[in-house]
């Protein structure tokens, strides 16, 4: 159910707006699939403002019920986060389970955790979500058949009391706490040695698994199913100027990501602010993919990545051959693996982290370890034999200039 709004001012300059009501009602569509729903039907009321009791206006409301009645549905889906109060109304006048497209999200994103971080993670955003919803709701949260929306902490105690969810809550706080101190650890090791992280981000369902798969041999789930990875994965990847690097694969974003959401994957959202290179994936076949990369740049701005160095990758372009891709972008088919060689030399170049350098080396013929040391750390692009000496011109990264300083030729 979506209530048309005058459409708010955009602020950014990067991108232009194309999102309309009907457009947010066909994605509400597409994660209610995602979530395990049949959509039976999907109603758009243009209105002002909301109404403060059933967010609807009553002619829209009764229009509601009818079609409920008629069609025998149980789940009614609003595209717009409900109060408390309205979704207690419209529950008592459907006589069946309404939820907002907040609580769709965080259902799906429940369904998807696999590791014990992001299961802690999506019960905090949930705890947050439903605590302001117990006060005299009057209903057991236990008892409640299972389905979309009750997924997770729903099924166990949330009905005792709001004293037991501020201690959950808390002790959840202090867990995901220590894991960011953990992953805080984890970083000063690997900052120890330049290896630079580096991040694909990009809206939900854009490709970035699958573009992950192709770059580093993984086996990601990589289906058309949105929010299809919620853990984040790393991987190694070796890049043409001989570089390592971590390749990292995050939780891809959606319009109107719930503030819940956000504040509980902190701790993992904290690895894209450390990356030193963010790879802002876009889905260029879709017609509102400059929306959908506003709204990526303002959850990278919300959780303190704005300045962090990013490289626009236009995927999907095999299937729209005729669209020129923006300026300064690169055009893949992560699917196909069309252009992935020219992105790997982007990622190179982009990357600012260990900065590459042409230098000459000197090492004696008999030094085996060394030239094998450049011809894997290095792009070595000329090699010349005088007397008892090998003379290598490479492109080399400042780690390995430092490790090999004395064989490094600085004459003209």
């Amino acid at each position: 159910m979506e209530l048309k709004r005058k459409k708010p001012r955009v602020t950014s300059s990067d991108f232009t707006s194309s999102f309309s009501a009907e457009d947010s009602l066909e994605e509400l569509q597409t994660l209610a699939t995602s979530a395990g729903a049949v959509v039976l039907d999907k109603i758009l009321q243009s209105r002002s403002a909301a109404d403060s009791a059933t967010f609807l206006g009553s002619g829209k409301a009764e229009e509601l019920l009818a079609a409920v009645q008629a069609q025998n549905a149980n789940l009614v889906i609003f595209d717009q986060e409900l109060s408390p109060s309205q979704q207690r109304n419209l529950d008592k006048m459907l006589d069946a389970r309404v939820i907002d497209r907040t609580q769709l999200i965080l259902d799906i994103f429940a369904r998807r955790a696999r590791t014990r971080e992001g299961q802690l993670q999506v019960e905090l955003a949930q705890l947050t979500y439903m605590l302001p919803r117990l006060t005299g709701q009057g209903i057991n949260l236990s008892g409640q058949a299972g389905g979309i929306g009750s997924k997770g902490p729903g099924e166990t105690k949330l009905e005792t009391d709001r004293r037991r969810i501020h201690i959950r809550i808390s002790k959840i706080g202090r867990e995901i706490d220590a894991v960011r101190g953990s992953r805080s650890i984890q970083r000063k090791q690997r900052q120890s040695v330049p290896l630079a992280t580096i991040a694909l981000v990009g809206y939900t369902n854009a490709g970035k698994s699958t573009l992950f798969n192709k770059l580093t041999n993984a086996q990601v789930d990589a289906d058309a199913r949105m929010f299809a990875t919620l853990d984040p994965t790393v991987r190694a990847l070796e890049l043409p100027s001989r570089r390592r690097v971590l390749l990292s694969d995050t939780v891809g974003f959606i319009r109107q990501l719930p503030t819940t959401v956000v504040k509980a994957f902190r701790a993992t959202l904290e690895e894209v602010c450390e990356a030193s290179l963010l790879i802002h994936v876009v889905d260029f076949s879709s017609p509102h993919w400059q929306e959908h990369a506003r709204h990526v740049e303002m959850v990278l701005e919300e959780i303190g990545a704005r300045d962090t160095p990013r490289l626009l990758v236009a995927n999907k372009v095999d299937l729209c051959p005729n669209s020129p891709t923006p300026a300064g972008s690169v055009g893949i088919s992560a699917a196909s693996g069309l252009g992935i060689g020219a992105l790997r030399t982007a990622m190179d170049v982009a990357l600012t982290l260990d900065p590459l350098a042409n230098c000459r080396f000197r090492i004696s013929s008999t030094d085996g370890a060394t030239l094998g040391l450049i011809h894997s750390g290095a792009r070595v692009l000329s090699k010349t034999y005088h007397d008892e000496e090998i003379v290598i011109e490479a492109e080399a990264p400042e780690s390995l200039r430092k490790r090999l300083r004395e064989y490094i030729d600085i004459t003209e």
